[in-house]
């Protein structure tokens, strides 16, 4: 079939499109995402946030003292689990330590009380923070009485206007062993929705056997004051997730022997005072002679001839169970030291 010459160029134009179309589309592939940390996770403990900068406010919205800085360091703990870059200490694990310590709610934003309990605990960082914003920004206009109150709506007045609940919140990672601060962030949330009451008119945001605040249930994060805290967690998660990299791990030479022997399974005499936890891969050896300086008697070195490999299996307080791996079978008495 013949096609006029203007014909010819446009069809000439066209194939060149369509024949163009399979490279666009490869330039046009968005990239590969990043392939997720393989690394060990970093072993932290989460205190209470200080809110004593708000505490006035939390009073106000509702109606008595409520330990904010408990239910958003709850909230906090969730997302770092759930983030898969830490692995965090137990709630009734710190609360132990806590207690032992004699820790004081004063104390939650400091940064040396906070290393020594994290080096109790044997985590290798520490979380602590503050509470810095909580309430809401408010954009009104009010006709007389006595204006616009933080916990209620046109007290003497008629009030008329658009407000949001906004939180913020600052937390510092810090180095159990030197107390620096590794990394620091700032999460901030707005609630999409604007409302004349933050907590809304139902109480149902109170929960426990005392009616302490449940910050972490359903009707509270139905609110817009709730809504602006799960912002703000969320935003303050992310960003701690992303600096999980600047934790330096905590390496705790462990030292011991083995207490028990049945096949391959062993009883260690060193458990979590000595820094084990489960999972963890210790060397097993076997003493074979002891060095000694000829003037003194002082024990210079000890040799030993390794045997193979102890993976930790459970753990408490003064000794552990691991599964052993190795040529040449252990018996009691035998040394445990942590691998290189």
């Amino acid at each position: 079939m013949l096609f006029p010459r203007g014909s010819r160029t446009v069809l000439g134009l066209f194939t060149a499109v369509v024949l163009a179309l399979p490279s666009l589309a490869q330039t046009a592939a968005p990239a590969a995402a990043p392939p997720a940390n393989a690394g060990p996770k970093k072993r932290v403990a989460v205190m209470d946030f200080d809110y004593g900068t708000v505490r006035t406010t939390v009073q106000q919205i509702f109606g008595t003292d409520q330990d904010v800085g408990k239910g958003i360091s709850d909230m906090l703990v969730e997302k770092l689990v759930n983030g898969g870059q830490y692995s965090v200490i137990e709630r009734n694990a710190l609360d132990k330590i806590l207690k032992e310590q004699n820790f004081s709610n004063s104390d939650r934003a400091d940064s040396s009380t906070a290393a020594k309990i994290g080096a109790v605990l044997g985590v290798d960082a520490i979380i602590i923070g503050s509470i810095t914003q909580f309430g809401r920004d408010d954009q009104h206009t009010n006709v007389g009485g006595g204006g616009y109150g933080l916990g209620r709506f046109g007290l003497g007045g008629v009030g008329m206007g658009k407000s949001k609940a906004v939180v913020a919140i600052s937390a510092r990672i810090i180095n159990t062993s030197t107390a620096e601060i590794m990394a620091a962030v700032t999460g901030k949330g707005e609630s999409t929705r604007s409302d004349t009451k933050l907590i809304g008119g139902g109480g149902g945001w109170t929960g426990g056997g005392g009616g302490g605040l449940d910050m972490g249930s359903s009707n509270f994060a139905n609110t817009i004051l709730g809504e602006a805290v799960r912002a703000a967690v969320d935003s303050t998660a992310e960003q701690l997730n992303a600096d999980s990299g600047k934790v330096v791990a905590t390496k705790i030479a462990v030292n011991g022997l083995v207490a028990d022997v049945s096949g391959n399974t062993l009883i260690l005499d060193v458990g979590k005072k000595a820094g084990v936890h489960v999972g963890d891969k210790l060397d097993i050896s076997r003493q074979v002679r002891v060095v000694k300086d000829p003037k003194t008697g002082k024990v210079l070195r000890e040799i030993t001839d390794k045997l193979g490999d102890a993976t930790v299996t459970e753990v408490d307080d003064d000794s552990s169970t691991a599964t052993f791996n190795g040529a040449t079978p252990p018996k009691v008495g035998d040394v445990v030291k942590s691998s290189p």
